[in-house]
């Protein structure tokens, strides 16, 4: 959506083609913007999913499909390429964990996720090579494409601050945050042990949860069992959420495995320090706020570094949208370099 809200859609349009089951769709704003929404069979019904895809596919002859389902890029592709889509497009988004019981099924699709494509792309390096392999990434085969933000829009504003943490009682408090879906992916039961480290070392420490997931009623139950219900204020989903970055005092992301977080960027250009797992990509750091923590390191550790990263940053807090914006993680700057990327790979494929 980022890349879409930038591009100029006089030039380039986007058609969105989305499992039937999946959330938060913004259809009103893609359909304001001039793009459509289709929806598919799920995955999990992955001859129904190919067999709406080819009826799309047909029915609109687009010059480019961009698959950004990783390992699953398998399944578009080979319908594009039976449609005789001329530009398509396989896309690494994230990798895999051992603890992970999809990393077995990411494994045997990864080798075919470059099956029936004749374009790759990444979010950053990792991914890159993670999917498509070493070589193609050496030989210049793989193109980057950054995880993008609107950097300025997510920019630190003290007065937004001082508004949102008087309206939550957050005043003299401590915020650490986390922003996301509730998966095993994110860690998420662990991050409240995280946190319950945190607040043993200060009381005054409150965790803002917003998100929703399969592992919600899990951390609910963490949470009452560690005895840290007073400390942890859950808001469910939001779309507003930029309010919450300027409240927060520092951000938590401990998953197992990660592309590039968008809200690791969208932290990190307002001011907050952002502690991720060491296995998340190190391109996540945008600037200097990003730490990094071993997951087999103690809860102590991370409490430890948390509450002393908080400390150090409330008296400077300000922007970081410049450096983030500086790191190639801008929308408006990278959408008009993907824009151009389509209409090159469109003219070379159509000549």
């Amino acid at each position: 959506m980022e890349y879409y809200r930038h591009i100029d859609r006089n030039i380039v349009q986007f058609d969105f083609i989305c499992d039937s089951d999946s959330q938060a769709i913004p259809e009103e704003e893609i359909k304001k913007l001039g793009g459509r929404v289709y929806k598919v069979a799920p995955y999990q019904n992955i001859v129904r999913n190919m067999s709406d895809m080819k009826r799309i596919f047909e029915q609109n002859q687009y010059s480019v499909v961009h698959a950004y389902n990783s390992t699953m890029n398998l399944f578009p592709m080979a319908v594009a390429k039976s449609c005789n889509v001329p530009v398509r497009i396989s896309e690494s988004l994230s990798m895999a964990h051992e603890g992970d019981w999809k990393t077995v099924l990411k494994k045997m699709l990864r080798p075919m996720s470059k099956w029936f494509a004749n374009y790759y792309m990444s979010c950053g390096e990792d991914c890159g090579r993670w999917q498509f392999g070493d070589k193609l990434f050496d030989e210049g085969k793989v193109d980057v494409f950054k995880t993008v933000v609107n950097t300025e829009y997510n920019a630190y504003d003290p007065e937004v601050r001082s508004k949102t943490r008087k309206k939550y009682g957050w005043e003299d408090k401590i915020v650490v945050g986390h922003i996301g879906r509730f998966t095993a992916q994110k860690n998420s039961v662990h991050m409240i042990e995280i946190f319950a480290a945190v607040a043993k070392k200060e009381p005054k420490a409150v965790l803002c949860l917003i998100g929703d997931g399969e592992l919600k009623s899990d951390m609910m139950k963490k949470i009452n069992d560690l005895g840290i219900k007073e400390q942890v204020a859950y808001l469910g989903r939001r779309e507003d959420i930029q309010q919450f970055y300027n409240a927060m005092d520092c951000f938590l992301l401990p998953s197992l495995y990660e592309g590039l977080p968008v809200v690791g960027l969208e932290a990190e250009s307002c001011g907050l320090p952002m502690f991720f797992s060491t296995e998340v990509t190190r391109e996540a750091n945008a600037c200097e706020l990003g730490h990094f923590i071993a997951l087999d390191d103690s809860d102590d550790v991370w409490a430890n570094q948390i509450l002393k990263a908080c400390r150090a940053n409330m008296p400077i807090r300000r922007s970081h949208a410049k450096e983030v914006a500086a790191a190639g993680f801008d929308s408006a700057s990278e959408a008009l370099r993907m824009q151009k990327y389509y209409l090159e790979a469109v003219e070379k494929e159509t000549k």
